[in-house]
């Protein structure tokens, strides 16, 4: 098969679409024949050599993919040859061919095109898992997304929406309009003091949830934007890993601060994948299929142009996803 490979860590450059041996599928795995890819922040890390894959996992980059099943291994239930899906990964996506766990991996949920849920696992189990089961937003709630134009912003707000928070949402000028259209309540420009726009907002009450993908540098912000009992969920590092935290202030408001990773996760057990992407299927795709959570694509450009693909995330501008078709 082709896949993209990388000579060296470095610029975008770097990435190559060259032969591979084909991977094989394995007990409790099947094989996938990519039709597409999904384009995330953490393949631009590992292109950078700064996010290396986990133990035994596959060294070509990509967390998600959506294809149709190739062959089957043993002990696998339930999926079969020829079936259309899309699966988490914990790496192989830029490749013709993927084997994933069978716990990882989704059927399509109704109305979606093969290529198009290729959009879907990464930000579907990245939102359920923190926002949803461990930060247990509920119908009332202010839920905060810092970055609601990305992909895992324009997913959240959406599935935040569906469940009935007020949703207050973080961008660039030229697309907070954007963030509205997908169902935020509030818009703030992410250039001026966020806290203090949610808090009049909101009237003085800030966020039950924030889901933030800075880390360190919004850190005092966002411990001054949530509301008593608030829940921050931490999910990426832009904005550097080393930050001060007021205890005093997370204290006065019973507040948390959890930082949940997805991609080193086991596949089973209680924190487990396979339970993760359970919850995607029971309570994220009937929200896709029912029209109250959209896949947002920004565009699509062939697999062996990946190099392009991740100069267009690197520029920003990007709302929604990109992905790569073979």
């Amino acid at each position: 098969m082709y896949a993209i490979t990388v000579r060296e860590p470095g610029t975008p450059d770097v990435m190559e679409w060259t032969e591979v041996p084909d991977p094989q599928a394995g007990p409790g795995e099947v094989l996938i024949d990519v039709v597409a890819a999904g384009v995330n922040r953490a393949d631009v890390m590992q292109r950078q050599g700064n996010y290396p894959p986990p133990p035994g996992a596959s060294d070509i980059i990509g967390l998600e993919c959506a294809g149709r099943i190739s062959a089957v291994g043993e002990g696998v239930v339930g999926l079969a040859v020829g079936d259309e899906v899309c699966a988490l990964l914990a790496g192989g996506g830029y490749a013709e061919k993927v084997v994933v766990p069978a716990p990882q991996v989704l059927s399509l949920p109704d109305g979606v095109d093969v290529a198009t849920a290729a959009a879907l696992p990464e930000v579907a189990c990245t939102v359920w898992s923190n926002v949803v089961d461990t930060a247990g937003l509920a119908s009332g709630e202010t839920f905060l997304v810092q970055g609601g134009s990305s992909g895992i912003g324009t997913h959240a707000i959406q599935v935040a929406k569906a469940l009935g928070a007020r949703v207050a949402a973080t961008a660039s000028p030229k697309r907070l309009d954007r963030c509205r259209e997908l169902g935020a309540d509030i818009v703030i420009d992410y250039h001026d003091d966020v806290a203090s726009a949610l808090l009049e907002a909101t009237a003085g009450h800030g966020a039950d949830v924030i889901l933030d993908n800075m880390g360190a540098k919004g850190l005092p912000n966002n411990v001054k934007a949530l509301a008593t009992d608030g829940r921050l969920m931490i999910i990426g590092f832009q904005g550097g890993v080393k930050g001060e935290l007021n205890l005093a202030a997370l204290l006065a408001k019973r507040a948390s601060v959890t930082s949940l990773g997805l991609r080193g996760r086991p596949v089973d057990g209680p924190k487990g994948k396979a339970r993760i992407v359970d919850g995607v299927r029971e309570q994220v795709w009937p929200m896709v299929a029912d029209g109250r959570v959209k896949p947002v694509v920004h565009a699509t450009l062939p697999m062996r142009d990946a190099a392009e693909a991740h100069r267009v995330l690197e520029a920003g501008g990007v709302v929604g996803k990109l992905l790569l078709t073979t």
